[in-house]
């Protein structure tokens, strides 16, 4: 929690121009792009960041990600933050082929999927000492929008030992030869901003010239599996379909506990450093 604290800390130094502060901490060596600026998310897509947000291509976010402790992931990642910091997202490409989107969802059974996945996790989390998580259900169900060709949904779960409620909002953008997926990060009580915000400037997101779904053509590479399975893990539902549900509950609960660890301490030490701030005026 302290590693991921200090990192969110020098990102809002930087923002706000502290930078006789920023130069003691070596953490503001992270390559941030401050915008206006067009960023590149790999060959396949570009996002317009706005005056007021900030950018990680891969390099930095591995970095980030180092500092983190969190482990190397085998794509490309793409960090996106306000100032405020009331948010973080998380762009990461999925190069799995054309999606077909005619697979009607089935919420109820999507989240039994989860549940199990979780609750299979949680035998590892036990073993290992950490706190257990519940699903509690769906913040916001899975929705999907043909016209530009969008999976969204918001999964609602809860530390078994304290009762917090950690919630995570993703997004999945189909392309013509596979999913620009983003993750965002945000406290369970700024979401409702969060997404709104988030939604704002994901109308800077376009997919390169070749890459857009309208764009596909007979013969491209079609993804092994629909809709469903990118919102319960996209390949790692494929193994949940072998018996692998502690894969999946897995990779969920480490997204959860970011949230947990990241946004609620930062509102705490954000507090604390404007009382500072306040004391030495």
């Amino acid at each position: 929690m302290k590693r991921l604290l200090l990192v969110l800390v020098a990102l809002l130094l930087a923002c706000v121009g502290e930078t006789a502060v920023a130069q003691q901490d070596p953490l503001t060596a992270l390559p941030w792009q401050m915008g206006p600026t067009t960023a590149k998310l790999g060959p396949h897509a570009t996002l317009n960041v706005p005056d007021g947000y900030a950018f990680l291509d891969p390099a930095g976010t591995r970095s980030l990600n180092t500092i983190l402790h969190d482990p190397t992931k085998s794509v490309d990642q793409y960090t996106l933050a306000p100032k405020s910091l009331k948010w973080i997202a998380l762009f990461s490409y999925q190069d799995i082929g054309y999606v077909k989107d005619d697979e009607k969802l089935d919420p109820d059974a999507i989240l039994q999927s989860y549940r199990e996945g979780t609750e299979a996790a949680n035998k590892e989390r036990r073993e290992r000492g950490w706190d257990e998580l519940n699903v509690v259900g769906w913040y916001a169900a899975p929705q999907y929008d043909s016209q530009i060709k969008s999976l969204a949904w918001s999964i609602l779960g809860e530390d078994v030992k304290s009762h917090q409620r950690i919630v995570n909002y993703d997004t999945r953008l189909l392309g013509r030869h596979g999913v620009m997926g983003v993750t965002v990060i945000s406290s369970q009580s700024d979401l409702t901003a969060a997404i709104a915000d988030f939604k704002n400037t994901l109308s800077g997101f376009q997919f390169a010239s070749g890459e857009s779904y309208a764009e596909y053509r007979p013969g491209d590479r079609v993804a092994e599996y629909g809709l469903a399975a990118l919102i319960t893990g996209g390949a790692l539902a494929v193994a949940a379909k072998k018996g692998l549900f502690t894969v999946i509950g897995s990779f969920l609960i480490a997204a959860w506990k970011f949230v947990l660890a990241g946004f609620v301490a930062l509102s705490a030490w954000v507090k604390n450093l404007f009382k500072k701030k306040q004391s030495t005026q």
